[in-house]
């Protein structure tokens, strides 16, 4: 997709497609009335019988017999003065899923008329980009027959001139951060028998190679075990699948900045091992590495957009498989760290292989460590498909990535890490069990985690909610690169 920034009047461009606001009552934007007075006042009629709706995120189309642009597409904002970013966010998507079901091949966006002058233009630009990307985004890597992609190709952002050179860079942002979305959902929509870990392995080579400023390594098995990483390989013990710890370092700072680590939950299939899942919907479990690809999505678009931070990505690859070498539950590993865990259930996996992972951050003296995991179904049922958990150490980096996920749309919500959980792990044989019961499983879960940070500042996200979409339009949703990439971008030393 090509973008702009555009000056000057949206109205006398040629285009194929004309996006505009419309909002309740007689007061519209300046584009509006512009347009209704070229249309002899068909536009104001249409409006007051509903045919042209100005209820939030609702759109409708109108073809002008005069002018230089052959559809104009209308997106309701609701009332004027309760215009919000999430009301904002609801109606970009509206307008941009449209736009790329039309017939359109180029459109210009009147701005103005849509952040109705207030919110900021680059602000509104990077959602109307990362909306437009999301609804052009086709997964058919792996069918005989590829769908027939969006016509829409070059979109112009019509602002005023004082906005332009924020639009431009809200486009680049917002450009890398659709990319760095789209290899995550890419590499979540992969079925396991493709993307195993040594196929993570050598996507993060061919992400070095392709960009300058990453490096990448990938740790096998022999060397997991030479560094002690027993709760790791115990979760890859009954797989043919040997496990990886993929390391991928991006340089955009400079030497004497310490790096923000991500570390990724890369279970590649997660069968539950020998306490295995039901049948029903396992098939999802292929999204079980939805953290690690938001790791490289995220390091893509940091990459891309050529930040100036010091970050390292840690992912720890593995698939959990049931075999007769498979952990089985009641068995006792060490991890890196020497604490020995005891595992009461297999399914239980991903705090299996992130505690050694986490542990493994230590030799990077990082400034924070945020990990990401589809951790626990016990958020799911405490936040939904809404907020990915957030639990930490350390208040204001928790309060860092709140404010990230604020900003783009990709929220987040704390919960509590305090020491009353911490009981609930105590094992009669071991330092402590990789389960809590039932009650507060997602903090019980976090708690394990914690056992494993106390050298540096961490934060969990737990985004077993919002990592993909099931049913009918079944996917992996590229969250939370966004969250991670503004998150990242706010530790840029000035």
């Amino acid at each position: 997709m090509n973008y702009s920034a555009l000056s000057t009047d949206p109205i006398k461009q040629k285009s194929d497609c004309l996006v505009v606001g419309v909002v309740e009552g007689k007061s519209q934007s300046a584009v509006w009335t512009e347009l209704d007075q070229q249309c002899k006042g068909v536009l104001g009629k249409l409006l007051s019988s509903g045919d042209i709706s100005s209820k939030l995120a609702a759109t409708s189309w109108f073809y002008p017999q005069e002018g230089g642009v052959k559809r104009l597409l209308f997106v309701g904002l609701g009332k004027e003065k309760e215009l919000s970013e999430a009301g904002f966010r609801k109606a970009a998507k509206s307008a941009m899923q449209s736009l790329s079901k039309s017939g359109a091949g180029n459109a210009v966006v009147a701005l103005s008329s849509l952040t109705l002058n207030a919110l900021k233009a680059g602000w509104a630009t990077e959602q109307l980009v990362i909306a437009l990307e999301s609804a052009c985004y086709i997964f058919d890597n792996m069918k005989s027959e590829k769908a027939t992609p969006t016509k829409v190709s070059q979109v112009k952002v019509a602002g005023d001139k004082r906005d332009k050179s924020a639009i431009e860079a809200a486009i680049a942002k917002a450009g890398a951060v659709a990319k760095g979305m789209n290899l995550t959902k890419d590499l979540g929509n992969l079925p396991g028998n493709v993307c195993t870990p040594d196929y993570l392995a050598k996507q993060a080579k061919a992400l070095a190679k392709e960009y300058k400023s990453l490096k990448a390594e990938a740790l096998g098995e022999k060397e997991l075990k030479e560094l002690g990483m027993g709760s790791f390989l115990s979760v890859s013990a009954g797989s043919d699948e040997p496990a990886r710890l993929i390391v991928i370092e991006y340089k955009g700072g400079d030497d004497k900045q310490k790096p923000h680590v991500l570390v990724g939950k890369g279970i590649t299939f997660d069968s539950g091992g020998i306490s295995l899942k039901p049948g029903e919907g396992m098939d999802e479990m292929k999204y079980d590495m939805c953290g690690a690809a938001s790791v490289f999505g995220t390091l893509l678009a940091l990459a891309e957009m050529k930040a100036p931070v010091n970050v390292v990505g840690v992912i720890a690859a593995a698939e959990n498989m049931p075999s007769g070498k498979a952990t089985k539950p009641g068995d006792i590993v060490t991890t890196m760290s020497g604490q020995t865990v005891e595992i009461l259930n297999t399914d239980a996996e991903g705090r299996l292989v992130l505690c050694d992972a986490l542990t493994y951050c230590e030799r990077f003296k990082p400034e924070t460590v945020v990990d990401i995991a589809t951790l626990t179904g016990a958020c799911i049922i405490a936040l939904g498909n809404h907020a990915t958990g957030l639990l930490a150490n350390d208040d204001k980096l928790a309060d860092a990535l709140l404010a990230a996920g604020e900003s783009t749309g990709d929220r987040a919500w704390r919960l509590p890490l305090w020491d009353e959980y911490q009981t609930q792990l105590d094992s009669n044989f071991a330092d402590m069990q990789n389960i809590g019961g039932r009650p507060a499983g997602t903090i019980t879960a976090a708690c394990f985690l914690s056992r494993f940070t106390k050298k540096y500042r961490w934060a969990h996200l737990d985004i077993a909610g919002v990592a993909w979409t099931s049913g009918k339009d079944k996917g992996a949703s590229g969250r939370p690169v966004p969250l991670l990439t503004e998150y990242l971008l706010g530790q840029v030393k000035g």
